[in-house]
Parts: structure tokens; C-alpha cells; sequence
């Protein structure tokens, strides 16, 4: 249990398939069948790898940084195919950090847009039709934290901060639901109450199982997000909100 909540940031990328949804057509039919077929096709394969892996060698001889290397070293003869799932996770890693950057591009993009951030952020370029200066952003800032801290550090600030955004998702949707039941919902979810009680229960649940460290980490980063909302992002979002409001 406590490894699923460390490796936890993987689900960033099935996430971002939702950042999509401004961008995609027909999002009410293709963001749902996109989100939840990523999942059961990456699950499926990652539970036939781990039972071939397994299949092969002990189990307790792949508590490794590299457990599939580990387990094709038993089998003579194909260090070839060891060398093309060195490449293929190279690749996998790269595809991983596009992806992750791609949904958070967006996220501040439309942050912007909702007057959290300043109007830079949501600008698209004429030319790319992308926010090229919030990309610009994430990749410099990326760079910069990759290069400073350990991929440990990294791995479990990503997977609290990712559960905990899940968390306040969940408690969202059941708030909204009680005090604005009227606003348009273009996304349904089957037995909401349900659903956003048990993904509040479960990611809970992971994040007590992260070291304390992680803890105060993701209490540093939320005071700084909190500093940035409530001296600039809530005033400016009251203001966009009040126009619309009035229709001006």
C-alpha cells in the first residue's frame, strides 16, 4: 500500500487526458472513453508484465531499480531484449514528462483565464495555437527542480501533491453539488456521492502512507500557493467573476 502511494505520480499522466477536454471534439464522449481506457490498458499490461516477472524469478529477487532487466537475466541468450526495454523505458520516461508538462501547461493556462494567475499564462500564441510562454515556464522551472533535488524527493512531492488535488476534487464536487445544484455539468459521474466519497476515503488513506518529510513538503508548497491565491488570485478571480456576473 505504501508503494502504490509513492509511484502514485504515474496517475499524473491519466489525469492530464482531462486537461484535454478544452481542446478536444465532442469531449462528453471522447475524455471519458480516452481517461478510463488509458487506465485499464496500462493496468492490464502492468499486471501481466508483474506476473511474467514473477514467472521467471523469485519474487523477492526483483526489489531492484531495475526489476525487469533482473528478471530476463535468468533467461540465456536474449540480452537483446533486455537492451530494447532499456531503450523503451528511455523512451517511456520522455513520453511521461511531455505528458506531464502538456496537463500542466493547461491547468495554469486556465487558471489564467479564471484570474488566479496573471494573463500571460493564458496566452496562446497566434502562430502555435499553445500557451508557448507557460511552457517556457514549466520547462525552465522543471529543469531547475530536476537538477536541485533527488528523484526520490521528486517522485513522493508529485504523488502526495497529486492525491491531495484528487482529494479536494472529490470534496469539490460534493460542495458544488449541495450549493450551486444548478450549474450546468456537461460531465456526469453515476452515483457521485459514492464515487467522491470513496476517491476522498482512498487517497487519504495513500497519503498517510508517505513519509512525514513529505508532509512538510507539501505544507511549504500549499502556504506558497495559498500566499499567491489570497494576495493576488482571489481578488482578480472576484473581479473576472463579477463581470461575467453583470454581463459587461
Amino acid at each position: 500500500v505504501q508503494a502504490a502511494g509513492i509511484v502514485f505520480f504515474a496517475y499524473v499522466g491519466f489525469d492530464a487526458v482531462s486537461t484535454a477536454a478544452g481542446e478536444s471534439r465532442n469531449p462528453q464522449r471522447t475524455v471519458p472513453i480516452g481517461l478510463l481506457g488509458t487506465v485499464l490498458i496500462s493496468t492490464a499490461l502492468y499486471v501481466v508484465i508483474g506476473l511474467v516477472m514473477v514467472g521467471l524469478v523469485p519474487y523477492n529477487t526483483l526489489n531492484v531499480a531495475d526489476p525487469i532487466s533482473e528478471a530476463l537475466k535468468s533467461i540465456p541468450g536474449i540480452q537483446w531484449l533486455d537492451e530494447l526495454i532499456s531503450v523503451a523505458a528511455v523512451v517511456g520516461l520522455f513520453a511521461t514528462v511531455l505528458v506531464t508538462f502538456y496537463g500542466q501547461t493547461r491547468i495554469l493556462m486556465r487558471m489564467s483565464e479564471d484570474g488566479l494567475l496573471p494573463a500571460r499564462f493564458g496566452k496562446v500564441s497566434p502562430r502555435f495555437k499553445t500557451p508557448v510562454f507557460t511552457t517556457v515556464v514549466c520547462g525552465i522551472a522543471g529543469a531547475l527542480i530536476a537538477s536541485l533535488l533527488p528523484i526520490t524527493i521528486l517522485g513522493e512531492l508529485v504523488s502526495i501533491g497529486t492525491l491531495f488535488s484528487f482529494l479536494l476534487v472529490c470534496s469539490g464536487v460534493l460542495v458544488l453539488r449541495r450549493t450551486h445544484p444548478d450549474t450546468p455539468r456537461p460531465f456526469r459521474v453515476p452515483a457521485v456521492k459514492l464515487v467522491a466519497t470513496l476517491g476522498i476515503l482512498f487517497s487519504l488513506a495513500l497519503m498517510l502512507t508517505l513519509p512525514p518529510d513529505t508532509w512538510i513538503r507539501l505544507g511549504i508548497w500549499l502556504a506558497l500557493g495559498l500566499i499567491v491565491f489570497f494576495f493576488y488570485g482571489r481578488r482578480r478571480s472576484n473581479e473576472i467573476m463579477s463581470v461575467i456576473a453583470t454581463g459587461v
